[in-house]
This record gives C-alpha cells, sequence and structure tokens, in this order.
C-alpha cells in the first residue's frame, strides 16, 4: 500500500469507535472497542506494518467515488471499472441502546453489484496494539479468528477465506443486483451462516439509516448552507462517546501538521475546550439531549478532587480517566514519514485557564435552553469560579498548549473573565447563591489588565500575550465572548491587522512565527481552518458581510469530497493534522450561523 492523501477518507462510527475508510475501500484506521483503545487497524500512521481491511474491484484501471447516503453517516464507495459498476456500503451499526452494556461492536460491509460483473478481492490485515502484538488465525470456511492475548476480531463472509500468513483474504465475482455482506466484530464467539449474515447486514442498515434520519430531523438550522452544516453535525456526533457524553477532539492521532514535521499529536481524548465548544454548537442547531449528556459527564468530575493545575484537567480519557502518559511508537513510520508517532498527550498536565471560560460559558447556554442546571452543579461551578478568580494572573500554556515557557496569553486571561461573566449571570437569572463582590471585583480586574497590558498602541493591536507585540487568531473571539464590540475601534484596528499579517488566499494561520511565543517546536505549519471560520464570524459581527461571505465560500472549497475537514490545510490546500477535526466543523456550524444571521438582517 501507499499512503492516501489525508483527505481521501470518508468515516463511519457508532458513537464507540469509528473506523476511516479510504476512497480505495481500505479501512486504515480503527480503534476497537473505543476511541482511544490501541489501534486494530493503522496503516495510515504505517503502510507497510499498520494493518487494513480492504475490500476493493481488482481491475487496474478501477475508478472510485465516494458519497454518503444523505442525512446519515452511512458511507458508499464505487468502483467503475471496465468491466462493471460495484460498490461497498459501509457502517457502523448504532441500534437505540447506544449505552447498552456488552454492545456488539462490529464494521458491517455490504458488496454489491451494480451493473456488469466485478471482481473483488477482500483483505484483512489487523495489526493489534499498534502494530506492537502479534495474533493467530484460525479460519473455519467463512469465519476467520484473529486473537491476541488480549483481543480478538471475527471475520465472517459468504465465502471460504484464505490465509495469507496470518491474515485473510477473498476472491469474489458480483454481477447486477448481487450482494454480499462482509462483518467484522470484536469478540470470538459470533457464528452466522451466510443467509444469516444476508438478513443481519440489511437489517441493521435499515436500522441505522432510520435512526441517523431521525437524528437528523431535530436540527433546526434551516439558512443557506444546510448541507455543509448538517454534516458537520453528523461529523461531530460521531466524535461523541455513548456510554458518558465525552466528545472527543479528533478521530484520529498523530497525523501531521507538517509532513515529514514532528507537530503529530493524540486528539482521541476528550478536551474541556473542545467538547464546551461542540456543545455550543449543538444547542444552536437544536440538540440538547447531547448537551445534557456531556453535562453528566462533567458532574462525575465534581466528584473528584482538584488536579495538579487546578479543578479540572485539560483533557481526560472518554471515561474519564485522567493518566493520559505521552508515548512515542517508534516502530511506527508516521504518515509519510512524519515521526514520531504520539499517543496519549502531554498537555493534559498543562495549565490552561482558557478551558474555565468556555466551559462555564457552554454551562449557561445549557441552562439558558431550557434545562437548569442542578444546584450540585452550581456547588462545583462556585468552586471554579472562586479558583479563578484565585488563580486568573498566572501564567500558562494557552489556548494553542505551547510547548515552552507559560505566558500571560490574552485569549486565557479574557476566558477567565468569561468565566466570571457567565458564572454572574447565571446566578442572577437563577437567583443562586454567589460571591458577588468577588466575581464582580476580580471581573473587572481581568477587564482592565486586558485592556492595558493586552493591548499594543504602536501596532494597534490585541495581542498574543502581555506586553508582546505578536498576533495571535484567538483574538478574533473577543466580539463572539462578549468582551467588546465587534465595532470597537480596538477590534476593527485587530481586525484590520490579523488580515494583513496572518491571512493566507483567505485562509488564517495561528499566529505569527516571527513575533510570537509560537509553540516551542520547529518546523511549519498549514493555515488553522477554525481561525478561518473565526475570521468569518468577526467579519459578519462587525458588518463586512461581502468579505465574510466570500471567506466562507472560499473554506468550503477546502472540504473533501465528503464535506469533511482535518484540522489544518496545507500550502497546496491539502489536508494536514487529525481527521475529522472537531473544532473545525464547529467552526463551521457557528460561522454558518452568523453568517446567516447577518445576511438575513441586510437590508
Amino acid at each position: 500500500m501507499a499512503y492516501k492523501p489525508i483527505e481521501s477518507y470518508g468515516v463511519i462510527g457508532d458513537m464507540f469507535s469509528l473506523a476511516l475508510v479510504g476512497t480505495d475501500g481500505s479501512i486504515d484506521w480503527c480503534c476497537l472497542p473505543r476511541f482511544d483503545s490501541p489501534s486494530v487497524f493503522g496503516a495510515i500512521l504505517d503502510d507497510k506494518l499498520g494493518g487494513f481491511f480492504k475490500i476493493a474491484a481488482t481491475h487496474s484501471e478501477c475508478q472510485f467515488r465516494q458519497m454518503y447516503l444523505p442525512e446519515t453517516n452511512i458511507l458508499i464507495t464505487r468502483f467503475l471499472s471496465p468491466d462493471g459498476v460495484g460498490e461497498t456500503v459501509d457502517f457502523m451499526p448504532v441500534t437505540a441502546a447506544l449505552s447498552e452494556r456488552g454492545k456488539r461492536h462490529e464494521i458491517v460491509r455490504i458488496v454489491r453489484g451494480v451493473t456488469g460483473q466485478v471482481a473483488f478481492r477482500a483483505e484483512c490485515r489487523p495489526a493489534f496494539d499498534y502494530a506492537r502484538a502479534k495474533h493467530e488465525l484460525q479460519i473455519e470456511q467463512n469465519r476467520a479468528v484473529f486473537s491476541t492475548p488480549t483481543t480478538t476480531l471475527t471475520l465472517m463472509c459468504p465465502y471460504a477465506l484464505q490465509a495469507e500468513g496470518a491474515d485473510a483474504v477473498a476472491e469474489f465475482t458480483l454481477g447486477p443486483k448481487e450482494s454480499a455482506t462482509f462483518i467484522l466484530s470484536l469478540g470470538g464467539e459470533h457464528q452466522e451462516s451466510p443467509q444469516q449474515l444476508q438478513v443481519h447486514g440489511e437489517e441493521a442498515l435499515l436500522e441505522t439509516i432510520a435512526l441517523w434520519k431521525r437524528w437528523v430531523e431535530k436540527c433546526c438550522y434551516v439558512g443557506r448552507w444546510r448541507e455543509m452544516v448538517v454534516r458537520s453535525a453528523l461529523a461531530l456526533k460521531l466524535l461523541t462517546y455513548a456510554p458518558t457524553g465525552a466528545i472527543i477532539a479528533a478521530a484520529t492521532c498523530s497525523l501531521p501538521e507538517e509532513i515529514g514535521g514532528v507537530r503529530n499529536w493524540d486528539y482521541r481524548y476528550t478536551w474541556i475546550r473542545d467538547s464546551a465548544f461542540t456543545i455550543n454548537a449543538f444547542l444552536r442547531l437544536g440538540y440538547t439531549d447531547e448537551a445534557g449528556a456531556f453535562m453528566n459527564w462533567l458532574q462525575q468530575r465534581a466528584t473528584e478532587p482538584d488536579t495538579a493545575t487546578g479543578p479540572l484537567q485539560t483533557l481526560y480519557g472518554v471515561d474519564g480517566r485522567s493518566d493520559l502518559t505521552e508515548l512515542t511508537l517508534d516502530h511506527l513510520d508516521g504518515y509519510r514519514g512524519s515521526k514520531p508517532v504520539r499517543i496519549g498527550n502531554l498537555a493534559s498536565q498543562q495549565l490552561q485557564l482558557d478551558i474555565y471560560g468556555e466551559l462555564v460559558d457552554s454551562i449557561y447556554l445549557f441552562d439558558k435552553s431550557g434545562t437548569p442546571i442542578s444546584y450540585d452543579l452550581w456547588i462545583y461551578l462556585r468552586r471554579i469560579l472562586s479558583w479563578v478568580c484565585a488563580n486568573w494572573d498566572r501564567p500558562d500554556h494557552g489556548i494553542w498548549e505551547v510547548r515552552r515557557d507559560p505566558e500571560h496569553f490574552v485569549y486565557s486571561k479574557v476566558q477567565c473573565w468569561v468565566a466570571l461573566d457567565r458564572g454572574l449571570r447565571i446566578a442572577w437569572e437563577r437567583g443562586l447563591p454567589a460571591d458577588w463582590e468577588l466575581l464582580r471585583s476580580t471581573s473587572s480586574s481581568i477587564y482592565e489588565s486586558v485592556m492595558q497590558r493586552g493591548w499594543n498602541p504602536d501596532r494597534g493591536t490585541f495581542t498574543q500575550y502581555f506586553g508582546g507585540s505578536g498576533l495571535d487568531a484567538s483574538i478574533l473571539t473577543l466580539p463572539m465572548s462578549g468582551f467588546v464590540s465587534p465595532k470597537d475601534p480596538r477590534m476593527l484596528s485587530t481586525l484590520q491587522r490579523v488580515q494583513e499579517e496572518l491571512v493566507s488566499d483567505s485562509l488564517v494561520h495561528r499566529y505569527e512565527l516571527g513575533l510570537a511565543v509560537g509553540d516551542g517546536l520547529p518546523g511549519k505549519e498549514g493555515t488553522f481552518s477554525i481561525c478561518t471560520f473565526w475570521m468569518v464570524e468577526a467579519l459578519s459581527r462587525a458588518g463586512r458581510l461581502d468579505e465574510a461571505r466570500f471567506i466562507f465560500e472560499t473554506m468550503l472549497t477546502y472540504a473533501n469530497h465528503l464535506g469533511l475537514y482535518a484540522e489544518e490545510v496545507g500550502p497546496t490546500g491539502e489536508a494536514l493534522g487529525n481527521f475529522p477535526q472537531a473544532l473545525t466543523h464547529l467552526g463551521l456550524i457557528n460561522a454558518a450561523f452568523e453568517l446567516d444571521r447577518a445576511l438575513n438582517k441586510k437590508p
């Protein structure tokens, strides 16, 4: 195999785990049974050792096409060959009882003949535990069992499977209206006849289609870009972990921000910041259940003692575990030679003050949505607010998780102000007890500090950190947080500076590497996609609608063929970073809402 572009993948999932399916019909990434479990297929991180599960037409001149069944996460990959047309319908079954213990974790691949006679080859080559664990293979006719001491996978299909070393393959031909169902299940107890497989697959397909469509029907967005907004919502839903309500930042780990570079991180965890942003997007779309599930996850954190960095850790495992020790997998090549491959994340031990503002803001919006928070959650919030009052003036590692000495980041200070502002609003609107004098006085102190120390009069801009001169795209969010008016002279001047110095072909970089702190790492990176959507929101609120719409429409052209985004856009338009990325998709949703609202008010 050779590495495919990051943007050449679609994603399927069941809110426990997910899989990346390439346009060539190969599943090159999947972790079971959870998002943050060790991989069983990881060819996207090592094309020789990583493992894959491929079903594809064998004709050498085959062309590939992919699409989602509308308003679902059912992925269809089509093979167009001189001999005819075939397709695979790939999905992970979703049932109404998502949190049911003992759920059968499986990937269903229904292969169909459309026209002509199409020859297919199926290859299942797992590489357990990030290709660190050897496995044994047992084949009984149409059933193959791959097993290690800790994990077992069972592949069933209508054909006699053949062994190739410790892997299983099958070759077959399908004519028009003929189909074959392949089911890969976690565990070794599954055994079904070809007829049972066919029935199982079709029933699971119909049930999963119905569930996704019912979910999409709840979406309240009816604006100009509904199709892209719905696809982004479906992607975000795939990143939620059903048993706990946790939300992961991205589906993958260690996909690079620069090809051949070292900026390769594991995003399969629950960042407080990313989750809060996602909840806000869900609430805008009318999905209060997802917000409520995350609040339940957060309530569990409230029962735990403070971490070394405060009431909350920056990120957690989907089950709430706090030990996310960062390791490198030196035996893996990395995507196109981008090493090291990392699992775990050192950022879990960083102080990032901004997370409290983003979190309390999401709780405030949830409370306003019609589901008042509990008194117990308010007690926890008071604990957070008191801690923010005592610690807001500490230097931290910021939203970009710099791997160098901490600074007094402007965005972090503003989000501390947001935490106190939203806490005061919740207390006032609900009549809840609070230390009003402390919260108000600290809020005022933060505001004055940002205006005095975070503003550079010589450059006419808010800066990345107190006393600095460099720009940071995160300051585009100041109007969205309510910290300043979108038409405040300081904000308009900052907006102009960002456009002049951080924008490339309408796309926005995170910061100036020459003047700003940077992130303490060598190399470069692409433009950061959520920053581009922040620019759209900032321009929309400033009344510069033609510019905002042009940038938004331009950004839509950088989605892949399925409407999915990675973290960044590279210098030639390629996707970079982990994929699909929650921040990008929630940024699209928020920008679409804000731009729609502004355009609808336009005379």
